[in-house]
């Protein structure tokens, strides 16, 4: 499940979705709106989408976890419109078997929202105007941490083969 919301995002109500009676862990990644960025003191932010862009973007997201992580169900939820400090922004529960598999899917979940689905954020400082803003740091470290893991995978079953 992917939703935009234009409402107070209910993190309890997130990870009861996610609940699975087979998960050993619920993992919830909860990004909140901070009262600075790159130096310049924050009052708000406000959020904007193009929602079914962005609903149909965050749905392939979520699929693309189910597909590549042992998990059992991953939910999550991106808010629109002004925000106060404090408030979160974006909410990604994630239910496995097991925690390293959720804290994996997780992290992939909210870097592909962040990279990829069509949400635009404007912060409002305390002490200039308003600006909108691009995610400078929204990197893949996930990617290169698949790739070594299946790397590796693949050495161990080479080594396991020789052996015998």
């Amino acid at each position: 499940m992917f939703s935009i919301s234009d409402t107070e995002i209910n993190k309890a109500s997130l990870e009861d979705a996610v609940s699975d009676q087979q998960a050993g862990a619920v993992v919830t990644f909860d990004g909140r709106v901070r009262n600075h960025n790159e130096g310049h003191p924050v009052k708000s932010l406000e959020y904007q989408s193009y929602e079914s862009m962005a609903e149909k973007v965050g749905l392939e997201i979520i699929q693309e976890a189910q597909q590549k992580f042992d998990i059992h169900q991953v939910a999550a939820i991106h808010r629109v419109g002004h925000l106060g400090i404090g408030e979160a922004a974006v909410v990604v529960s994630v239910s496995s078997s097991h925690r390293a598999d959720g804290f994996k899917a997780c992290q992939y979940v909210i870097d592909e929202i962040k990279l990829r689905v069509p949400v635009w954020k404007k912060e409002h400082y305390v002490n200039k105007d308003p600006e909108w803003v691009a995610c400078h740091q929204c990197a893949h470290p996930h990617e290169q941490d698949l790739e070594q893991e299946q790397e590796q995978d693949h050495k161990q079953d080479l080594a396991h083969k020789h052996d015998h």
